[in-house]
């Protein structure tokens, strides 16, 4: 049975992507600072007869990321799936808010790259970080998340460079915007009751398909480039935007 670590499953993307990889026969390591998030996703898994372990993890702090690497043995796939959003531009962006966007999603990158990278030069491995449209096409009032993306982006294209001869290979996934529980609370808390529809339907037809992407959908291709079907597949960035980058 393979081991897949997958940072921040404990909702949205990464818990879809924890799910579907555990029903592809994969052990689960839930990696995710909110232990009661973990916790239920790790319910999930074992309910449907997966196997999951949670450790909690800050992954923006590195002795954090380090304990919890320790107590890994093998390690056949990482997902770097855990990440902030921030909204503003660059005159709107304050130092403490860009250190923060830096910190978790491009520092916490580099920590799993860091301490995962050497439990897998034995063996091979595959590493599937999550990037953004944004790291590829300019988004208005989105300067820190840009940046941050952009970084997760150029260190999987670095990761596939240095260690394709240890059998490593490592891709990224490029979303448009996703259904996930923090465009739930993004609405609740800008958007008075009456105006919640109305700025959902301009959320999804953003995307020229009409609609968010849903988080199994996203899980569907991270479990195929983390699968040995993907094995010729290395230092690709892939969209999965809804047309967002080929029709806008």
């Amino acid at each position: 049975m393979k081991t897949a670590v997958v940072t921040g499953a404990g909702s949205g993307i990464g818990r879809a992507i924890a799910v579907k990889l555990a029903s592809d026969g994969m052990r689960i390591i839930n990696l995710e600072r909110d232990e009661d998030a973990g916790l239920e996703t790790k319910l999930i898994i074992e309910s449907s007869g997966g196997a999951c372990d949670l450790i909690q993890c800050d992954v923006a702090d590195t002795d954090s990321v380090k304990n919890a690497f320790n107590k890994i043995d093998r390690l056949d796939v990482l997902v770097n799936n855990a990440g902030v959003a921030s909204i503003g531009n660059v005159e709107e962006t304050s130092p403490d808010e860009l250190d923060r966007l830096y910190s978790v999603n491009v520092k916490g990158v580099y920590h799993c790259l860091h301490f995962g990278v050497s439990k897998m030069k034995a063996h091979g491995g595959a590493i599937l970080t999550l990037a953004s449209i944004a790291s590829k096409v300019g988004i208005a009032d989105r300067f820190a998340y840009s940046m941050t993306k952009g970084a997760a982006l150029t260190m999987t294209l670095s990761i596939a460079r240095d260690y394709i001869d240890c059998g490593i290979r490592a891709n990224c996934l490029c979303p448009a915007r996703v259904h996930t529980p923090f465009v739930d609370g993004y609405l609740e808390k800008n958007y008075a009751p009456d105006e919640r529809d109305a700025m959902f339907k301009t959320l999804s037809e953003y995307q020229p398909i009409g609609r968010m992407g849903q988080p199994e959908e996203i899980a569907d291709l991270a479990a195929f480039l983390c699968s040995d079907r993907a094995k010729f597949i290395t230092g690709s960035a892939y969209d999965i935007d809804g047309g967002f980058t080929l029709l806008r």
